[in-house]
């Protein structure tokens, strides 16, 4: 017999929290459930302010609507002028962020192997498999460049060739 395993419901207050941030107009706002991934919380909610007086509005909206919920706020980092504020609400921690301190600390990176949910439906998003492309060789044109030598095209042979080729010059 086999067991239906259902997701489990999205807690009321993560609801509330992205619903404020949208109500306060915050871009890009993405939540990762990170349990599996984390000790110390379950979901983190990731959004954009457009400027550090916004990101100061929605650190209020946020109080408020955690307040409400009887929810005790654990910690805050609000460092003035950091482009980076944190309210840590125990299950759900939220970090809202200008738009050049979201790229450059990109913690959707971070926390790659967490589950993307979907605001809307509460699902998870299935995410396209990222590839990672391996390095190649330079061309000897580049490598060369580098050294400050002009680049000359060697013609490709095979080991064979080359093997041949040192015989020939001993020989000599």
């Amino acid at each position: 017999m086999k067991l239906k395993t259902s997701k489990p419901e999205l807690p009321p207050l993560l609801k509330q929290i992205c619903q404020s941030l949208e109500d306060k107009k915050a871009d890009d706002i993405k939540v990762l459930r990170v349990s599996a991934q984390s000790s110390i919380t379950d979901y983190l909610v990731l959004g954009t302010g457009t400027s550090e007086p916004h990101l100061r509005a929605l650190r209020v909206e946020l109080e408020k609507v955690i307040d409400q919920s009887g929810v005790r706020i654990l910690g805050m980092d609000t460092g003035q002028g950091s482009g980076w504020m944190v309210v840590d609400a125990f299950d759900i921690m939220v970090h809202v962020f200008t738009p050049e301190n979201r790229r450059k600390y990109a913690l959707e990176s971070l926390w790659k192997d967490a589950e993307e949910i979907s605001l809307t439906t509460g699902q998870v998003v299935v995410k396209a498999p990222t590839t990672k492309k391996r390095p190649t060789a330079k061309p000897a044109a580049k490598a060369k460049a580098k050294t400050g030598t002009k680049a000359k095209a060697k013609p490709k042979s095979s080991a064979g060739a080359k093997k041949k080729a040192a015989k020939a010059k001993k020989k000599k």
